[in-house]
């Protein structure tokens, strides 16, 4: 994730550029940090769209979860509204004791099946809240997970903008510095092109001296020579 900012600071240490090429250089590395920070922006704007979305389907389910609940216990309510189970039990006792001398066995069996079915339905009804609490806890550590990792990309892009700025700053004082050293070496080049033109024209003066004295000892030779030749 830091890769563009590390890869900035590796080029920035330990090598020269051309000021230019250095410039050019700097701007592509803020450019690839800018990217980076968009990239991971829209990471974390996607986990909080998924978080948003999983507490909306959270809800909606403890929502009819609970409507369940309230129907199951409206349905329990209305069943223990009417004849309480002892009474359920005389008349089941009753009508058992009635036909006991034709087929107790039959009785038995139908006493029974009916004592099953209410235990089902309780057992029901607790596997039913079991599982919607299991449920519960599963969105509650999806819930952390993805908080986590949000809390992370934020800590992330937090020290991603602050290496950012701190490139940023260092750009600015490497262009101020490859400026100052571009004036001076202007200065300096305009110093000898001048120390250059002073010494040529001191060579051509020397050589313009040299010329007039080469002139005047040839006058000299030649009356010399006249006057041996006489």
């Amino acid at each position: 994730m830091f890769s563009c900012v590390s890869h900035c600071q590796s080029r920035l240490k330990g090598t020269h550029f051309p000021s230019h090429i250095a410039v050019a250089l700097f701007l592509q590395d803020v450019d690839d940090a800018a990217l980076a920070r968009i990239d991971l922006e829209r990471k974390v704007e996607s986990l909080q769209e998924e978080i948003n979305f999983l507490k909306k389907v959270h809800d909606e389910e403890l929502r009819e979860l609970q409507q369940q609940l309230q129907q199951q216990q409206v349905h329990i309510e209305m069943d223990l509204a009417k004849p309480d189970l002892t009474s359920a039990l005389r008349e089941i006792r009753i009508q058992y004791e009635s036909m006991a001398s034709n087929n107790m066995q039959e009785t038995e069996e139908w006493y029974k099946s009916k004592f099953a079915d209410l235990t089902d339905a309780a057992a029901r009804n607790v596997e039913a809240l079991r599982l919607a609490k299991q449920e519960a806890n599963e969105y509650r550590r999806q819930l952390q997970t993805i908080t986590c990792d949000l809390e992370s990309l934020k800590g992330s892009n937090e020290s991603l903008e602050r290496q950012l700025r701190e490139l940023e700053d260092r750009y600015a004082l490497e262009t101020a510095s490859y400026q100052d050293t571009v004036i001076r070496l202007e200065e300096d080049t305009q110093s000898l092109k001048q120390e250059m033109a002073h010494h040529l024209q001191e060579y051509q003066d020397l050589l313009n001296v040299k010329l007039a004295l080469d002139i005047e000892i040839a006058t000299y030779r030649k009356l010399l020579e006249g006057e041996e030749s006489r």
